[in-house]
């Protein structure tokens, strides 16, 4: 129960601070991070706030489920980009 509140509290300020934060620096920030497809323009503010804060306060309190997940996506994108290209091959010869 207490992971649980301390994960609260860090998704408010998270939330808070970004939210504050967003027209003066914090979307232009996070423009430049993105591709194209995503940018935000300014736009959505409170879908990428929210998104951002979990992300965040996850991040704080288990690191390492954050690390495993994110390597295990890569290597999923990895065998799929794998797969595409040996298949693609194979049509075209």
């Amino acid at each position: 129960m207490t992971i649980f509140f301390i994960w609260v509290i860090a998704f408010v300020l998270i939330a808070y601070f970004a939210n504050k934060r967003w027209e003066h620096g914090f979307s232009q920030g996070l423009d430049k991070v993105l591709p194209s497809v995503m940018k935000t323009h300014g736009e959505n503010r409170y879908l990428w706030v929210v998104a951002l804060a979990v992300l965040g306060a996850t991040t704080l309190i288990r690191p390492v489920d954050v690390l495993l997940v994110t390597i295990l996506l890569a290597v999923i994108a990895l065998v799929v980009v794998k797969v595409a290209s040996c298949a693609s091959s194979k049509i075209a010869h």
